[in-house]
């Protein structure tokens, strides 16, 4: 990626098979411009320059978004979001493993917080969220690959940065860990997005058409995550 800068917006170029270009905004606040890999980068310049105003109101929102975000705390009570609920924490001493779903708890070990292992408690939560992400997302990639017309190869949930999920061409799709945070309607929509690529990289008007076509309410889905995405986090 080849940061840039154009007036007083910053931003980073990411270039690869793509036909078109478009502009995002992504979730840690930056802007990112996706392009073909033989554009010319005074084009792109000319882009950003022309999609300035979108960009401000772009940014804007995001700074609106991100000041709900929730900063959680490893304490008895404190809630926990898992396919669109949450569900309180409870600290306890007789576990074998680090974290468990039980009787409507997150059940987390205590010694993880007694010694002051932030990083320990946070990675019980995203390896638990991995192993039932793996389980849930492959099923409803196998049961909406057929719906959008495509076959997918490998799939695999882990850490993606700022980006809910990902399409190789090669055909493997990858699912970030915090997608089990999200209600299942959502988690749906996220696995459908990601699938029609395969018909389109970018996100084109026919690339829209083919989301339409399997969920004819995924403006509203869209919009949700864009909403409440800042609060998936643990």
């Amino acid at each position: 990626m080849k940061a840039l800068r154009n007036p007083d917006i910053s931003y980073g170029i990411v270039r690869s098979r793509r036909t078109t270009a478009d502009i995002v905004v992504e979730r840690d606040g930056r802007v990112i411009v996706r392009a073909p890999a033989e554009f010319p980068d005074e084009r792109i310049e000319d882009i950003v320059q022309s999609k300035r105003y979108w960009i401000y109101k772009a940014l804007a929102e995001w700074r609106d978004l991100n000041a709900t975000r929730v900063l959680r705390e490893y304490r008895n009570g404190e809630g926990f979001l898992y396919l669109g609920r949450s569900y309180r924490l409870s600290l306890v001493a007789d576990q074998d493993v680090p974290l468990l779903l039980r009787n409507g708890r997150f059940c987390l070990r205590r010694d993880l917080v007694d010694r002051g292992e932030v990083v320990a408690a946070k990675a019980a939560f995203r390896e638990y969220f991995i192993a039932h992400g793996q389980e849930r997302l492959v099923q409803r990639v196998r049961y909406y690959a057929p719906k959008v017309g495509v076959t997918p190869r490998d799939i695999d949930v882990r850490e993606l940065g700022n980006r809910w999920a990902s399409c190789s061409p090669s055909g493997n799709l990858a699912f970030h860990w915090k997608c089990m945070m999200a209600p299942p309607t959502i988690i749906d929509y996220i696995v459908v997005h990601e699938l029609c690529h395969f018909h389109s990289f970018d996100h084109t008007e026919a690339f829209w058409n083919e989301v339409d076509k399997v969920l004819p309410d995924y403006r509203e889905r869209k919009e949700w995550l864009k909403k409440n995405g800042a609060a998936m986090d643990v």
